[in-house]
């Protein structure tokens, strides 16, 4: 590579880092955002595309359809479920307009505590070097601060660790006395070993202070479509929310996709276990790089901490898009001791996991010499 390609290479990398999106367009491969990369599959694309100029030229329908239409796929009433433009509008929703005091496990998404008023959101920090959630700890200092909402990622962003069913359970009944809500992101649990098991879905009618939100971006593969909803059986708190949404605020190639979604449960399905089964090779591979710590995942990413000889993580994700063309995430922007050490990593298919894992080998050995 010459000095020229370089600096062009080094360019690239800081308006990429800058971007929240449309990385598809720059021709790098993307270990970064977090893709379902086996769904949808191209048959419910196509239906898709065969609608381009009635969904183009026509309204969408509103919140009540919509909602009804995500209750068809995970079998809930309609009642219960808010759908937002991505997860994101509702997370601004229930942070920044919703919560008076909001407390959540950090390092976490970012999203729930830069979406909160300054001042009235509060962090809890996740002891390294397991991260795991302490619920009863959690739960005495969302007590502590008179917290009216909570938040639980499972799996965690970037931990991509579990918080166990039984765990939240428990974390719910200790906030019920309070007044305090339970949001639990669940936006990964379809890559969880036993997803199925672990999710609160099917309690939800038994515990008024919960609430769930999911991203369908992620385990259905749709980030440009922007889906995501509430789940909860709290009248009054989905009702705050509703009032805060636009009357279209969901377009009509996502609701179309919610209408076609249904007759693909098995394709979904099975997608979600070949992204475990690529997920579960790759967090093996990785862990034959010397001196890089694994973090045993639940979600289909990986956390790791780099060696103690090894670059940083902001250098180690820049020498990789200059000299490779692979794109991560560094973790120095989250709230967790030595932050500069640790990086997050998508799976994708096997072919690209490989690669990734030669590059990151190459550039830590030469740390090493």
């Amino acid at each position: 590579m010459t000095g020229q390609d370089y600096a062009a290479r080094a360019r690239l990398f800081e308006f990429i880092s800058n971007q929240h999106g449309g990385y598809w367009r720059h021709g790098f491969i993307d270990h970064a955002y977090l893709y379902n990369l086996y769904f949808p599959p191209e048959s419910l694309l196509e239906q898709l595309a065969k609608q381009v100029h009635e969904l183009v030229l026509n309204y969408p329908v509103a919140q009540d359809v919509l909602a009804g239409l995500v209750g068809d796929l995970i079998g809930q009433p309609q009642e219960r479920i808010v759908v937002g433009n991505g997860a994101s509008e509702l997370i601004k929703i229930v942070s920044g307009h919703i919560a008076r005091r909001l407390i959540v496990p950090v390092p976490s998404f970012n999203e729930y505590a830069n979406a909160a008023p300054a001042s009235q959101a509060v962090e809890f920090a996740l002891d390294p070097p397991a991260f795991q959630l302490d619920v009863d700890n959690f739960a005495a200092a969302a007590i502590r601060c008179q917290a009216d909402l909570a938040v639980a990622v499972t799996p965690n962003n970037p931990t991509s660790l579990l918080v166990p069913k039984s765990a939240l359970i428990r974390l719910l009944k200790e906030l019920a006395d309070h007044a305090c809500m339970l949001i639990v992101d669940e936006s990964f649990i379809d890559f969880a070993r036993d997803g199925v098991q672990e999710t609160l879905e099917g309690e939800i009618a038994q515990y008024p202070n919960l609430a769930i939100l999911k991203s369908m971006s992620k385990a259905y593969g749709i980030a440009g479509l922007r889906i995501g909803y509430m789940l909860t059986a709290n009248a009054a708190f989905a009702g705050k929310v509703r009032q805060c949404l636009h009357i279209w605020n969901v377009n009509g190639f996502a609701e179309t996709f919610l209408r076609l979604a249904p007759r693909y449960r098995q394709e979904f399905a099975a997608s979600c276990d070949r992204v475990k089964s690529d997920r579960d090779l790759f967090s093996r591979e990785l862990g034959s790089i010397q001196g890089l710590t694994v973090f045993r995942p639940d979600a289909n990413f990986i956390f790791c901490r780099l060696p103690d000889q090894a670059a940083s993580g902001p250098e180690v994700c820049r020498r990789l898009f200059i000299e490779h063309n692979i794109y991560i995430k560094d973790c120095q922007g989250k709230t967790l001791p030595e932050s500069d050490r640790y990086i997050r990593i998508a799976s994708r298919t096997h072919a690209e996991n490989q690669s990734l894992v030669e590059a990151l080998r190459d550039i830590i050995s030469r740390e090493r010499k």
